[in-house]
């Protein structure tokens, strides 16, 4: 289902931290694996004196060859897999998100990574910006200190966060070829919740009256997921778990996805439907933020 595997590292054990996904499936999909080093001539030179500028040709050159190294090392620890090397120059982000457009149907994986504090993280600059600009279907995996670079991961479910949208579904058939492939059992979950301001404004409104709104808002909820779980039944899936939960919409799905050893989330990356559905983008931006697992990230149409 992917042409190919795109790796992008920079030799720092942050990017690193993406590998064991890789591994996992690189083993499981049997496709060629590119490992991508981009040396930067702009920023070295924007850091250079004047009088050290003469050097910069040279700097390129051990450059590439540090790295064409660095990505052979890397390549030994992906066994029996076709793995390519490339040292390219340009700007990191750009470099990857031209690939992408040369091959839509390849799956780029990278770490997210930044300065983490006060329970926040950001994401590194080039990781946000192909997050942003590519089409291709990424897989994001936010680099902790407890994160591992050796070894191989294991997938045992995929999260499906639904808002009852077109545009959040278009991750289904993705994630229904991804679940037969890999074996996974598919969690569709769906998060509702009615702003305080809906109600509060109201002083004739009862407890009683909100209770009942809720409960008939959970029952829509949960027919709703029934009726996809169906769908995805008899797409091949035999697995698939429904699950309705009342809260904020990425504070829930990053609940879940902790919640569940070893899943990955699955959603759409931006879109936008009416006051009563998720801001998608502004949501998987969060997920990709704060998930302490695997996101992956469709971009839909």
């Amino acid at each position: 289902m992917y042409s190919k595997i795109l790796i992008p590292l920079d030799g720092s054990k942050t990017a690193e931290r993406v590998l064991p996904y890789a591994r996992y499936l690189a083993g499981k999909f049997k496709v060629p694996i590119e490992l991508l080093a981009v040396i930067d001539i702009a920023e070295m030179a924007a850091h250079m004196s004047a009088e050290k500028a003469r050097f910069l040709d040279t700097m390129i050159e051990d450059g590439v060859k540090h790295s064409t190294v660095y990505l052979r090392g890397i390549a030994s620890t992906f066994p029996d897999a076709d793995v390519k090397c490339n040292v390219e120059r340009g700007h990191a982000a750009n470099v990857i998100i031209e690939k992408g457009q040369a091959d839509t149907a390849m799956l780029m994986t990278m770490a997210t990574h930044g300065r983490s504090g006060l329970n926040r993280f950001l994401l590194g600059s080039v990781t946000e910006k192909v997050l942003r600009g590519t089409a291709n279907p990424l897989l994001l995996v936010r680099a902790t200190e407890e994160a591992k670079s050796v070894g191989e991961a294991v997938l045992k479910s995929i999260i499906v966060p639904l808002d009852g949208s077109e545009l959040a579904e278009s991750v289904l058939p993705m994630v229904v070829g991804l679940a037969k492939k890999l074996d996974l059992e598919i969690e569709l979950l769906r998060v509702y919740h009615i702003p305080h301001y809906a109600y509060a404004s109201d002083a004739s409104y009862s407890v009683v009256e909100y209770d009942e709104i809720i409960a008939s808002v959970r029952d829509e909820a949960n027919e709703y997921l029934e009726k996809k779980a169906a769908e995805v039944k008899k797409l091949g899936v035999a697995k698939v778990l429904c699950l309705a939960k009342e809260g904020f919409a990425g504070d829930e799905i990053i609940a879940v996805g902790r919640n569940t050893p070893g899943s990955l989330i699955a959603m759409c990356s931006h879109g936008r439907s009416g006051a009563k559905r998720w801001v998608l983008g502004s949501v998987a931006e969060t997920v990709v933020r704060h998930s302490s697992g695997p996101v992956l990230v469709s971009r839909a149409g």
